[in-house]
Parts: C-alpha cells; sequence; structure tokens
C-alpha cells in the first residue's frame, strides 16, 4: 500500500509499504478521508515522546472496513467507521474509570496500549489496522467527511465537559480559532452559552470571520502591544468571562485565558499537548480569582460517539472547515500548504 512515512526526524516521504497485518481484536480499515493536523508537525520535529521512526502518521481519518478478526464483534466489512485515536490498556487504574485517554501503560504496546498515529501506525495511508474498540460505526446520514472529524470533535466535547459542560446563557470565550476552536464554537453553541467570544491573531482574520459565521458573537485580535484579556473584560463590562477553552497551545494564550475568567470561572487548556510549553503567571490569578482551572487532553471514548451525533443533529458543521481537498498522492503539496498556511487552510482532505 501506499504510505506516508516520516523517516527520521524533519524528513518524510509517500512510500510503498506494506499492508497492515490483521489481528483477531483488529479491524483493518480502508482509509477514505484523512488530514494533517498540528500535532503531525510537531511528531516530524520529533518533539513527541513515545514515537520512533519511521513512523506512518495520521491520527484523524475514517474509512470502511475491509476485514475483521475473529475476536471482533458488532462490526462487519463494509461498515462506514471513524477512529479514535486512543486505547487504553483497558487494565490500569485510569482505563478503569473509562478514562482511557489517561492510560497509565502509554507507550507500552505488550500492555495492550496504542495511540493511533503515535505509538503505532496510523492513517495517512491507503489501509490502516486499528483495535476493533477505537472504531466508531457513523450515525446515519454522516459520510468519510464526518468519519474524520470523529476524534477531533470528542477532543473539543471533551473539553467541556472537563469544565462541567456549559450553563444555559453563560459567556464563553475560545482561544484559537484553528479546525478545535471553530469546533468549539459550534459546542458552546449547541450546549446553550448565551455569548462566545473568539481570541486569535492578526493572521488569523479569515478564521475569525468563519467563527463569526458559525456562531460567535464577538472576536477579539490579540496585538502584541495589549493583551486580549483586556479587550475581553471591555466586552464583558469588565467582569470577564464564565468560561474559558483553550486550543491555541502557546504559554502566551495559557497566561490570558486565565486574565480573561471572571472570580470563580473556569478555565480549560487543552492546547500545549507536547513539552516544551511553559506558564509564567502570578498565582494570585488563581488563587484570588477563585479559578477553576482544567487541564484537557484527548477524550474517553463515550465522547466520540456522541459527538458524532452532534454531527448527525446538525449542531455541528464540519464542512466549513475543509479547505481544500487533495489525493494522498499529493501529500508534500498538502504538507507545505498546511505548515506554511498558504490558501489559509484549517483541515486539508485527503483520499488514499
Amino acid at each position: 500500500m501506499r504510505a506516508v512515512v516520516f523517516t527520521e526526524p524533519d524528513h518524510f516521504e509517500l512510500a510503498d509499504v506494506p499492508d497492515p497485518a490483521s489481528g483477531p481484536d483488529l479491524i483493518t480499515v480502508s482509509v477514505k478521508a484523512t488530514t494533517i493536523c498540528a500535532t503531525d508537525v510537531k511528531i516530524l520535529h520529533g518533539t513527541v515522546p513515545f514515537v520512533k521512526f519511521p513512523h506512518i502518521p495520521g491520527h484523524e481519518f475514517g474509512g470502511e472496513i475491509v476485514e475483521a478478526g475473529a475476536n471482533v464483534k458488532g462490526l462487519r466489512v463494509g461498515d462506514l467507521v471513524g477512529v479514535e485515536a486512543h486505547v487504553g490498556c483497558g487494565k490500569c487504574p485510569r482505563c478503569l474509570e473509562g478514562l482511557y485517554n489517561l492510560c497509565e501503560n502509554y507507550g507500552n504496546l505488550e500492555s495492550g496500549h496504542t495511540h493511533i498515529g503515535f505509538t503505532v501506525a496510523g492513517g495517512l495511508a491507503e489501509y490502516c489496522a486499528v483495535p476493533a474498540k477505537a472504531a466508531h460505526i457513523m450515525p446515519e446520514g454522516l459520510n468519510a467527511s464526518h468519519a474524520m472529524f470523529t476524534d477531533t470533535l470528542g477532543i473539543v466535547l471533551w473539553a467541556f465537559e472537563r469544565a462541567g459542560g456549559v450553563k444555559g446563557g453563560e459567556t464563553v470565550a475560545i482561544v484559537g480559532p484553528g479546525a478545535l476552536g471553530l469546533l468549539a464554537v459550534q459546542v458552546a453553541r449547541a450546549l446553550g452559552a448565551g455569548r462566545i467570544i473568539v481570541i486569535g491573531i492578526p493572521s488569523d482574520g479569515k478564521r475569525l470571520e468563519l467563527a463569526r459565521r458559525l456562531g460567535a458573537d464577538d472576536v477579539v485580535v490579540a496585538e502584541a502591544s495589549q493583551s486580549p484579556a483586556r479587550s475581553v473584560r471591555e466586552l464583558t463590562n469588565g467582569q470577564g468571562v464564565d468560561l474559558v477553552i483553550e486550543f491555541a497551545g502557546t504559554s502566551d494564550a495559557g497566561k490570558q485565558s486565565l486574565e480573561m475568567a471572571r472570580r470563580g470561572g473556569r478555565v480549560v487548556l487543552a492546547g500545549a499537548t507536547s513539552p516544551g510549553r511553559e506558564l509564567n503567571v502570578d498565582l494570585s490569578v488563581i488563587v484570588r480569582g477563585h479559578l477553576n482551572v482544567f487541564g484537557s487532553v484527548a477524550n474517553p471514548q463515550s465522547i466520540s460517539r456522541r459527538a458524532n451525533v452532534m454531527m448527525q443533529e446538525g449542531l455541528v458543521d464540519v464542512t466549513p472547515l475543509i479547505t481544500h481537498e487533495l489525493p494522498l498522492s499529493e501529500f508534500s503539496s498538502a504538507w507545505e500548504m498546511f505548515t506554511e498556511r498558504i490558501g489559509n487552510p484549517i483541515r486539508i482532505m485527503m483520499y488514499p
């Protein structure tokens, strides 16, 4: 099969590789839609722990089952599935709580843990073999493009649920208008937010425009001369917002997120998923502000299933986030487009 291979840090190629091996608990997916995520850029740079080169990346994809192992139940050849990236060992305390995303045996394949596209081969390929429990049958009316967002939308929904969701009428700030942030705008609206403010940087102009079309009430551009927290407070009569969801992944974004929450508010930091970002903040902002601060990484399994229902019900529309479509054979062009932000890409759909 043809697959994208990260041969070593900062080098990749499109190569012919063996088809994935089958197994009694695995399904083989013929990938129908796949994409590049900002985390793939970190993987290629060699900054993501547990990734070993050479490596087939890809953790946002969907497709059709072409083979199911002997132990697989509830999934059949021909089913359209979205794939969740995290698969826990199923035995450690965190997995037994249902928090597969926090598996204490992360990176230990012998224990049963896999992280698709990270510790095992991913979906930037014609075929991908994954544990059956990572697959979600897509609800009626959804297609492979929706399946590609199964894991992504699950991550966003879980970030909200980490903070207890949205209470009806609350003001919510979304920091970072990338794919996750733009999905978060729609989730916030679906969960009953009264007002949504999206914060971006000067180069995010078109994304902020899209945020408005997707349901944001206000947008704030973070200028170098002024913290966006001040602008957010001006929009909220000096109070700050009830809930901040951060997907920008920078140190500045983390600090600013804490500063724009109201006293007693909630802040979810979900962008900095790899090492190397440090948060330098006056602790009294948290202590005297009586803030509830949550870290959020990935998503437990039940979340993606419900996220797919949100797409089926029309509460979340992923179509505007698919800005380009290319065959996998043009991966080099897609990579340049994504990393250099040529043509303002959000999600580049690729068809193996």
